[in-house]
Order: structure tokens, then sequence, then C-alpha cells
């Protein structure tokens, strides 16, 4: 496979994930339109709403005016001022990330993986282009800048975090049996190595220099804290799924309230299951400890739940009024994700945590990587949802990375001690 062909391949595989993100937009709205409109209004409304929706998903600010007659039907006094709508539809960040794992771990198979990591995310910067140009009303505006830039960023993070899986995966070496066989792979092989050379050597050069305990504990920090968070979101998704099902009833009320009728039912959907994974991490730090709030001056938090009138989302149904009965108990999430994970470190032999400093400084570093994953993905999680006390939605990313960098570095301790003693 030539650099031509990589290349081309690579940028054919942007323009399907830009498509694919897009058209769980499109089509929804698309069937609403026809279904109230009956094909007659403009269609160039749809792929504006659409486009908004899309660069919404992935990080960028949306800036509202609304009519004042708009505003007077609605019966909010708040939105007469212009105001920012900040927060993501993480679902399509995730989606988008997701799909760039795939092209990282598709090019890291070719000889010439930079030419399809560049092609790639040059094609798709120039559809975000697009897509913002168009994007965009009267009463609508996203930012263009972060519009030009949080998609493609999205889509690299998902590709380097693809070509970090292919590293990890390493190269198996041929066996002798099979030599002729491969001899093909070998030259392909043979040519990624020699163009990913100058990179390999200057990256292992700075990693050799670093004493071989240090690089240990600090390698097996990331995994471990990487682990941890891994956990906490896994059973945090757990949960929400668990009270979705326990508060059906409540949020197919709250369906019939809205009499939004199939079409709008589909797209209504469609937008909760990409709200799903703030919802996912809105749990999280519930767990960690320190809530989240659905406008100013409202919380929920093991300690207490105060909640103003909450926006018309079904979803919103799994929140009670009077908080989670099971309170401080989902502490129990964190701290045992530090310890399973630590424990597991320590089980691998992949952790210089010979004596007690090395071991508080491994289970620090397993905390402090834990608190700074969680941290950003609660401050991804939230912004402002709306006019008025809606500005102010989501959990504290500070609070939310300091609790938890302590709570998984108090139970990383007695897991490294545990997984000791399980080695010996």
């Amino acid at each position: 496979m030539n650099r031509t062909t990589v290349a081309l391949l690579a940028a054919l595989e942007a323009v399907i994930v830009a498509a694919i993100g897009l058209a769980i937009c499109l089509v929804p709205l698309t069937v609403l339109w026809a279904a109230q409109y009956h094909l007659a209004g403009d269609f160039a409304i749809v792929w504006r709403a659409t486009a908004d929706i899309w660069l919404l998903g992935h990080g960028v600010n949306l800036a509202v005016t609304l009519d004042p007659q708009l505003v007077g039907s609605l019966g909010l006094p708040a939105a007469a001022a212009p105001f920012q709508v900040t927060i993501a539809l993480l679902g399509f960040a995730a989606l988008t990330a997701g799909l760039g794992v795939r092209t990282g771990l598709r090019a890291a198979e070719t000889p010439y993986r930079s030419t399809g990591a560049v092609s790639a995310l040059a094609v798709f910067f120039l559809i975000s282009v697009v897509v913002t140009a168009t994007a965009g009303s009267d009463l609508v505006q996203p930012s263009l800048w972060r519009g030009f830039v949080l998609p493609t960023f999205v889509y690299a993070l998902g590709i380097g975090i693809g070509f970090v899986f292919a590293a990890l995966r390493g190269v198996r070496e041929p066996s002798a049996d099979h030599a002729g066989d491969r001899k093909g792979d070998d030259r392909a092989t043979s040519a990624a190595g020699r163009a990913a050379a100058p990179v390999g050597v200057a990256v292992r050069s700075r990693v050799a220099a670093v004493p071989a305990p240090v690089r240990a504990a600090v390698l097996g920090a990331l995994r471990a804290g990487s682990a941890a968070t891994a956990i906490v979101i896994g059973l945090s998704a757990l949960l929400l799924t668990l009270l979705i099902f326990g508060n059906y009833g409540t949020i197919i009320g709250l369906y019939e309230q809205l009499q939004t009728g199939v079409a709008g039912g589909i797209a209504l959907t469609v937008a909760q299951l990409a709200f799903l994974p703030n919802l996912v991490i809105w749990l999280m730090s519930w767990l960690v400890g320190p809530g989240f709030a659905i406008g100013t001056g409202s919380t929920v938090s093991p300690i207490g739940t105060a909640l103003g009138p909450l926006p018309g989302v079904p979803l919103f149904g799994v929140i009670p009024a009077h908080g989670y009965t099971f309170g401080l108990a989902g502490v129990i999430v964190p701290l045992l994700a530090g310890f399973v994970a630590a424990a597991l470190l320590r089980g691998t032999r992949r952790a210089q945590t010979d004596g007690a400093l090395a071991l508080v400084l491994t289970a620090l570093g397993i905390g402090v990587v834990a608190g700074i994953e969680l941290g950003l993905l609660a401050w991804w999680s939230s912004g402002a949802l709306g006019p008025g006390r809606l500005h102010d939605v989501g959990p504290n990313p500070w609070l939310v990375g300091a609790l938890a960098a302590g709570e998984v570095a108090v139970a990383a301790v007695i897991g490294l001690l545990a997984g000791g003693r399980a080695r010996r």
C-alpha cells in the first residue's frame, strides 16, 4: 500500500465519520420536517439545526437570541436577553472519538501512519469549517473558531488513542514455519519502523533517561489511575441503567405531557441519547461526593438535594426531588475502583513499590491521574443549558477532581499492600 492510497483511504474514513454524526441529527429532523410541514418548508432550516446540534455535541458554544414575541409566548423573561448554550451533548463527541480510535488503529497498521492521520484530520477540519460556515441563523450563532477547532480536536484525540492502543498491542514476531509466508508483512513493518524511526528514537531516548524505578512508578500510576477512572465510569453507567428502568413510568409520563407526537418523540429521544454520557458523568460526580447542579442554587448530592423547576426533559425523571436513598454509600465506588486498580497493578509486578515511600508516591500518582481524568470529564459535561438559572448545570470539576484524587489515593494504598501480599 503506497502513501497516496493510505492518504485517500484515511480521507474517505474521515468523511464517513463526519457523515455518521451528522446523519444521526439530520435523519430524525428531516422526518419531523416532513411530518410537520409536508416537505413545504425551507430545508435549509433543517440543515442549520443539524449543524448546530452536531457542533454543540463537540463542545462548540451557541449564542441564542430569541424573538421578543417568542419569549412572551414561552413565559421566560430571562430569555429576553441573548444567552449562551455551552453544555456539550457528549454522545456526539464520544461517537467521533470512538470512530477516531478506529481510524488511528487502521493508520497504525500501514507504513505511513503519519500520512494517514494528517490526511484524515485535514479532511475532517475542512468538513468542520463547511458545517460551521453553513450553521447558524438569526436566532442561533455558533462560535466560529470553536466550530473550526473542537470537532477536529475530538477526532484527533481518538486517533491518538488508536495509536496508543496499536503501540501497546506491539509487533508479534513471525514463527519460523511462517517466515516465508510473511515476508511482505515484514517489509511493511520495516517500512513502518523506518517511517516512525525519528519520532520513536526521540521518545525512547527521553524515556530511557528517566531512572527505571521512577519510570515504572509513573507508567504504573497512569495505568492504574486510568483503570480506576474506567471502573468508576462503568459503574456509573450501570447505575444510570438501573435508574432508567426503575423510573420508567415517570419518564413515560413526562413524554406524554410534552405531546411531541411520533416524529417529535423520535427527535427528542435522539437528543436524549446524545445526552446520556453527560448523565453518566453527573452520576459519577454524585458517587464521588460533590454531586451536580441543575440550575443556579440547586444541588443533587449525597448530603442533600435541593431542586428548583427542572427542564421538561423526560430523562430527568431519573432524578428524584428528594435525592437518592443510598446516600453516602455511593462513595464506595471510587474507593473500590482505587483498591482494585492498585491491587491489579501490584499483582502484575509492574510497579516498583518496595518501601513505604515508593508505595505512598505510587498511590498518590494513581489518585492524581484518576482525579485529573474524572475532573476533566466533569468539566466537559457541565455548562449552560439555557437562560437565567440554567446558566449553571452539571458538576463542579475542581471538587470532583480533588475528592476523586483523595478517595482513589487512599484506596490505592490499601490495594498496593493487598496486591503485594497476594503476589508473595
